[in-house]
């Protein structure tokens, strides 16, 4: 999975506790070892991200250290995802100890190449 541009703007991302609630309440998602992934198709605003890292994963350096490395998988892979799509991505315990490469593997697990996202964003709009 790889390309898209060079940068996260912000209207890529989600910013309000408001727009988590939502997500985790209405969407669909997976968990893996290190990683749970909501999806949420949103007719109103692009494919956005939104990152929930708290202090069970580690320090402040830590915890920025996986939003880094979450958002560069993303923006790397934007196109790819469903267009108009709400993700959230939540770190469990031991995320902090994983390099980019990991990472990158478990998301791509995690989203199955978005093929995944695009199945459960279909069930979630036939209910």
């Amino acid at each position: 999975m790889c390309g898209g541009g060079q940068n996260f703007p912000r209207e890529r991302r989600m910013l309000n506790r408001e727009d988590f609630l939502v997500v985790s309440r209405r969407g669909s998602g997976r968990h893996g070892e290190h990683f749970k992934v909501i999806f949420l198709k949103r007719g109103d605003r692009p494919t956005r991200l939104g990152l929930t890292v708290s202090r069970k994963v580690g320090g402040a350096v830590q915890r920025n250290r996986i939003k880094r490395m979450v958002r560069e998988f993303f923006r790397r892979n934007l196109p790819k995802f469903p267009a108009k799509t709400d993700i959230s991505v939540v770190a469990k315990r031991g995320a902090a100890d994983l390099d980019y490469k990991a990472v990158c593997a478990e998301l791509s697990t995690l989203f199955g190449d978005t093929n995944t996202a695009k199945i459960w964003l279909k069930q979630q709009s036939s209910h």
